[in-house]
């Protein structure tokens, strides 16, 4: 069904359906900072942008509530642009084509961008809404969240009023998020020379994985296509056999899973055969040991005799492996602060063969900036071991949960009052902007809420109408009864 059939009470669908028709990859935000300046100018708002490119919005409070405090909504205007093999969709300039389906808004062939979207709209809606009563209003409407929170790093802070922050970046109704993962990038590049090769060319495909946010979703255990692809080759070097790389290429964004892969390898003509089962073997180890996981993982072989194809020596391809498959990815320690969180982890996110080199990033994220560091140096001693050079990019602050934040309580209280339901007060793995925007802002309190999203990131993501209605109608009650 079309999008445009949904039927809500609110304006938040109409306005994500207006953001889903501007391009907005990250690097790419400069048609929203357009639109929601002409929004706020022809709604009567204020509307500023800062010298670094992120849009704050101010509403005065509606009448009889002018003494209260100023309230920030917050949200980022980027999203994740992935799409199918097979799609020509060109995100910058083609629209997302928003689906309904059932309850769920999904996109066609492509991620759907309600990570953040729909916060953005959410805090329109709310701002326009002519029955909300609420104290002064606050939108921060930040830039490159998604490529290294560089929106809210730049932030400037004098331009803030408020001292209380709701974030609406989060994917789960009825959880309150006081604390999230700060994170850091590992890169690593090895100078490689190429040279003729002859013999038979293997090659693989790794497709069918969910891939996903590398934070949202890391304790799912979801396979890691490039982890898979190293295990598939380094099988040869297990049973004696040499290889040349011809290609290798996985992973397209630090934050994300990475559900496809493909390499070449080239081998002796005499071992192609053996060579081939080999890998099929891995490949089918790979899929049963995720079956329950990973039901779609497939890898798709073919052998052609007789090539010559320009291909890395031998032991620079056995470096390049042995480095990828001892490296860890996935979860690497949960906490024991707060149960159910994922505490330490890392996502092998991108790795590639290029004209003059391989390079290789990681994303490592922790609740404990130790940790964090430990298992980046850990990273890099692996790296360094197989001769890459390496360096530390991209950081970004934890934020430590803080049970006792008087907004959360508050938020907690009201959601119960609201539903009927506890709240579910937690952190986060995945990085939220409140940590950095909090150590900017001197007396920042904030909290992270959102409505059910699910597979963000990916082409499967998917967001829920009746979820969406409900945080609405929540986000609207709590501004009403704040002081």
């Amino acid at each position: 069904m079309k999008a445009t059939d949904i039927k809500s009470n609110n304006q938040t669908f109409k306005y994500f359906l207006e953001i889903s028709s501007i391009p907005r990859e990250s690097g790419n935000e400069e048609g929203m900072r357009e639109y929601l300046l002409k929004w706020a100018k022809d709604c009567g708002f204020e509307g500023l942008r800062d010298s670094a490119g992120n849009i704050i919005v101010r509403r005065a409070a509606t009448k009889g509530f002018e003494g209260k405090k100023p309230v920030a909504l917050q949200g980022h205007m980027d999203m994740v642009c992935v799409k199918r093999e097979n799609s020509t969709h060109d995100f910058t300039k083609d629209p997302i084509d928003v689906v309904l389906d059932g309850d769920f808004l999904r996109a066609r062939d492509t991620s759907l961008g309600g990570d953040n979207g729909i916060a953005v709209a959410m805090t329109m809606a709310l701002f326009t809404d002519e029955g909300a009563e609420h104290g002064p209003l606050e939108a921060i409407f930040t830039f490159g969240e998604e490529t290294g929170l560089y929106g809210a790093f730049a932030l400037d802070a004098s331009l803030i009023k408020s001292r209380r922050m709701i974030n609406l970046d989060s994917e789960e109704e009825g959880v309150i998020y006081i604390g999230c993962a700060g994170g850091v990038d590992v890169k690593g590049s090895l100078a490689v020379k190429k040279q003729k090769g002859e013999g038979a060319k293997i090659a693989v495909k790794i497709a069918g994985l969910k891939g996903g946010h590398s934070g949202g979703e890391i304790h799912l255990q979801r396979v890691n296509a490039i982890s898979a692809a190293s295990r598939m080759i380094e099988a040869l070097d297990g049973e004696g056999l040499e290889f040349c790389l011809v290609s290798f290429d996985g992973g397209t964004r630090r934050n994300v899973i990475p559900s496809t892969c493909s390499f070449e390898v080239i081998v002796d003509e005499r071992e192609a055969e053996k060579a081939v089962s080999i890998i099929k073997k891995a490949s089918e180890e790979i899929k049963k040991e995720n079956r329950y996981e990973e039901p779609d993982f497939r890898a798709e072989v073919s052998l052609e005799k007789g090539c010559t194809c320009v291909s890395l020596s031998a032991e620079d391809s056995r470096k390049i492996v042995k480095a990828l498959f001892a490296s860890p990815s996935g979860v690497y320690a949960n906490s024991l602060a707060v149960k159910g969180v994922v505490e330490t982890s890392d996502n092998l996110a991108i790795a590639r063969l290029n004209e003059k080199d391989f390079t290789v990033e990681f994303s490592v994220r922790s609740l404990s900036d130790s940790a964090m560091n430990m298992l980046g140096r850990k990273i890099v001693s692996i790296l360094e071991a197989f001769g890459f050079k390496t360096n530390f990019e991209e950081s970004y602050p934890s934020w430590t949960p803080d049970p006792s934040s008087s907004l959360a309580s508050f938020c907690a209280k009201a959601w119960e009052d609201c539903t009927g339901k506890k709240a579910v007060l937690t952190s986060i793995h995945a990085g939220l902007e409140c940590g950095v925007i909090n150590s900017k802002i001197e007396g920042m309190d904030s909290v992270s809420i959102g409505p059910d999203l699910y597979d963000v990131h990916t082409v499967n993501e998917h967001l829920s109408i009746s979820s969406t209605e409900r945080m609405y109608d929540f986000v609207k009650y709590l501004l009403s009864i704040t002081d």
